[in-house]
């Protein structure tokens, strides 16, 4: 448990450039007070001491804002960044080194006890309020933007935007680099890429009237040298 505790130190010593000392990030960073507090109950889950677990589960929404079921399992470097309203269902599964924003949602879709939450691979990214839907699969060093509605698989290595979300990028998994990989800003903005889209069609149709336009007015100065001869041929 210590050498847990003193890696995810480390791992957020690495990933968050506003920590200032150890002291702080074991005192003030309550994503990792979250995930601290989840391995208790998830051993105790494990050794079936339920109404306990949950109890746990129950306090530890109540200081630091993250629902986590007992019953999820946690990779190891996982970091729940600002915390607040992050929500993991039962049957869940985080990988290593996954970075989660606030107001995560990893929910489920049916009502049958079964796995019916999200897989969570290595070196994933989750942006703020984003929604994982359903028993799908996040790959290996795939990033989720903020605010998507993901209820489908997303291929190792892809970014999902967008609700629903969609593909909008594609490169390929290095295990490397994930545990640095939080380039979060990089991320497609959907909304300004439909700006620019809708910028380029009117540069295009204003282009066409000017075309249009002075087609227009050669017609117009042609009729102007047409003479009664002319319409009579």
């Amino acid at each position: 448990m210590f050498e847990r505790i003193k890696e995810d130190i480390t791992m957020v010593r690495l990933r968050d450039p506003a920590s200032r000392s150890t002291a702080e990030i074991i005192f003030c960073y309550s994503g990792l007070h979250a995930i601290w507090l989840h391995l208790i109950s998830y051993k105790l889950w494990n050794h079936n001491y339920f109404f306990l677990s949950r109890l746990l589960a129950t306090i530890n929404r109540f200081f630091t804002g993250v629902e986590i079921h007992p019953a999820v399992k946690v990779g190891k470097r996982v970091f729940i960044d600002h915390g607040m309203g992050v929500v993991v269902g039962e049957t869940a599964i985080i990988g290593n080194d996954v970075l989660i924003y606030q107001g995560v949602v990893l929910g489920g879709t049916s009502l049958i006890k079964e796995k019916r939450h999200p897989t969570v691979e290595d070196g994933v990214v989750i942006g703020a309020g984003a929604s994982v839907i359903g028993n799908v699969v996040l790959g290996k060093g795939s990033k989720v933007g903020a605010g998507a509605v993901v209820l489908e698989d997303v291929p190792s290595g892809d970014t999902v935007v967008g609700v629903p979300g969609r593909n909008v990028h594609r490169s390929k998994y290095d295990s490397r680099k994930c545990i640095l990989d939080q380039e979060h800003q990089d991320l497609p903005d959907p909304v300004s890429e439909a700006i620019k889209s809708i910028r380029e069609k009117q540069e295009k149709l204003e282009k066409e009237i000017a075309i249009l336009k002075k087609n227009n007015n050669k017609l117009n100065s042609n009729k102007d040298n047409i003479t009664i001869e002319d319409y009579i041929k």
